[in-house]
């Protein structure tokens, strides 16, 4: 337990260097993978036949092959053909177009969660199908997707990690380094998993409340 104690005082500062380029990686991939998704959802619900097949395309490609691949091929593969992305901006979009695949699927299954005669009686009342849909079943899609959302925004954050095979120097490589260093590395990677613990947990609690504040009876469960 000493040892414990006395590596984290000497190796814990170091290893919090890499929570901001982490939350960073994280919170911009999964806002954009959020509005990518909306519109994969969009595309394959109410798009009609060619956008339907191009957005299954899409998720299928992104869901059956490994993140790790596709972050390879995005920072190795790309510049083969002229196409060069930094690493940090190669992990942002490898986690981006994954996340977005899922998240369109969520999208998906919470839209076709709203009874369809709520879109009708939208469309009666003189609305356009884009106002239909805005208006009376995405606000309550959104409701009712939060509790998938949430396991895929704490997943993606743990997905983050693996932005250091391409040199991203995040938690997993700074922990990774000083490991190397110190060649203990039961410890350091210890420490490390109680980050993303903290990190993932946080996260968590907050779209928890945020669950909890978006509460609408006969339309959302708690």
């Amino acid at each position: 337990m000493m040892d414990f104690l006395s590596f984290g005082l000497e190796w814990l500062p170091q290893l919090l260097t890499g929570v901001p380029i982490t939350l960073a990686l994280w919170v911009i991939a999964i806002t954009l993978g959020f509005f990518l998704g909306l519109a994969l959802c969009w595309a394959r619900v109410y798009g009609g036949r060619v956008w339907y097949w191009i957005s299954t395309a899409y998720i299928e490609l992104f869901r059956g092959t490994p993140m790790l691949v596709q972050m390879f091929f995005i920072y190795l593969g790309l510049p083969h053909v002229g196409i060069v992305f930094d690493a940090f901006t190669s992990a942002v979009i490898a986690i981006t177009l994954n996340s977005a695949a899922y998240q369109a699927e969520y999208f998906r299954g919470s839209i076709l969660s709203v009874p369809s005669g709520q879109l009708t009686a939208a469309r009666a009342c003189g609305m356009s199908k884009w106002q239909a849909i805005r208006h009376v079943m995405l606000p309550q899609a959104l409701r009712r997707v939060i509790p998938q959302w949430s396991n895929e925004a704490i997943i993606e954050l743990k997905f983050t990690s693996i932005a250091y095979t391409i040199g991203v120097v995040e938690i997993s490589a700074i922990a990774q380094d000083i490991g190397s260093r110190t060649l203990d590395f039961f410890h350091v990677f210890l420490w490390a998993g109680i980050i993303y613990l903290v990190l993932t947990s946080s996260v968590a609690s907050l779209l928890g409340w945020v669950e909890r504040k978006t509460w609408v009876p006969g339309v959302t469960t708690q």
